[in-house]
């Protein structure tokens, strides 16, 4: 199968192209900055050419991590928005188009859910991410239009060593100033990068698979137990906490992002009879933390 990526260059894009690779698909990647025969150029200006492609797996969007400035607000939701629009222009101008549209989405659509446990019929929220990503997932929609089978794939934090929320992380804990966040009551919804790609092919091969898919290790944390096990996991103490009040005035509307809680479960991948690898985070952190 010919598989095409946005996003290919990002953490987790790579690891769905080695895989992919290692499965013996053929993956064309789509960039802004495309370099040899297997890339092809990719913008919100527009629609890429998607010609040959089997599937197409779009992972495009702006870094959500930083200070929420007008320019870094517009910034993400015009990658994921726009991108995706140009994606599913491109699909529907394609004499042969590709059969499935895997597109990316985020558990930021359900806002703050408190203690309430979330499958993907959980009720979607108000605020910035929330409504970028039903803006997301309406354009992604739009490809149905064609005949192609779409899945949003509503990402948790990815752990990942080479990167990414743990790749932040790590430096500061193994210096021994990790600390909970808030209250650490919060439920933090998180996946192994290798279960992220691995949902995010099977979601490719398996035509059962439809509509918003949540993926999510089956066993979220509270913050401050996610705390206490990656302080574990670098042998190293946790005493620190850093309140609401200070990451509000640090990090702005990002703040959020940190402080709600969200307990999502994968119902979807557990529905298609998806066998996770790293469902506990004690096994997913001492994994990771083993690669070189």
């Amino acid at each position: 199968m010919k598989i095409g990526i946005t996003g290919v260059t990002g953490l987790i894009g790579k690891r769905i192209a080695g895989m992919a690779r290692e499965r013996g698909h053929e993956v064309i990647g789509f960039s802004r900055h495309p370099r040899g025969a297997a890339f092809r150029r990719f913008g919100t200006d527009e629609p890429p050419d998607v010609s040959g492609c089997d599937a197409i797996i779009n992972l495009a969007g702006e870094n959500v991590a930083g200070i929420w400035k007008p320019s870094k607000k517009r910034a993400i939701r015009d990658s994921r928005v726009l991108g995706t629009r140009r994606i599913v222009e491109a699909i529907q101008r394609t004499r042969n188009p590709p059969r499935i549209l895997v597109n990316a989405s985020g558990i930021g659509v359900y806002g703050n859910a408190g203690e309430t446990v979330t499958d993907e019929n959980g009720r979607h929220s108000a605020g910035f991410l929330a409504e970028v990503c039903e803006a997301w997932e309406a354009e992604a929609l739009h490809a149905r239009s064609a005949g192609v089978r779409v899945v949003m794939l509503r990402t948790s934090m990815v752990l990942a060593c080479g990167g990414g929320a743990l790749g932040a992380m790590l430096p500061v804990f193994r210096l021994g100033l990790g600390g909970r966040l808030g209250s650490g009551r919060q439920w933090v919804s998180w996946i192994h990068i290798d279960d992220e790609a691995a949902i995010a092919l099977a979601a490719v091969g398996n035509p059962m698979i439809e509509g918003p898919v949540n993926v999510t290790a089956p066993n979220p944390v509270r913050n401050i137990d996610f705390t206490r096990a990656l302080a574990k996991a670098v042998h190293r103490p946790a005493p620190f906490w850093v309140p609401s009040t200070a990451l509000r005035l640090a990090l702005g509307g990002f703040s959020a992002e940190l402080l709600q809680s969200r307990h999502v479960i994968p119902a979807a991948a557990a529905a298609a009879g998806y066998a996770f690898k790293y469902p506990h985070l004690p096994e997913a952190l001492a994994d990771l933390l083993s690669r070189p």
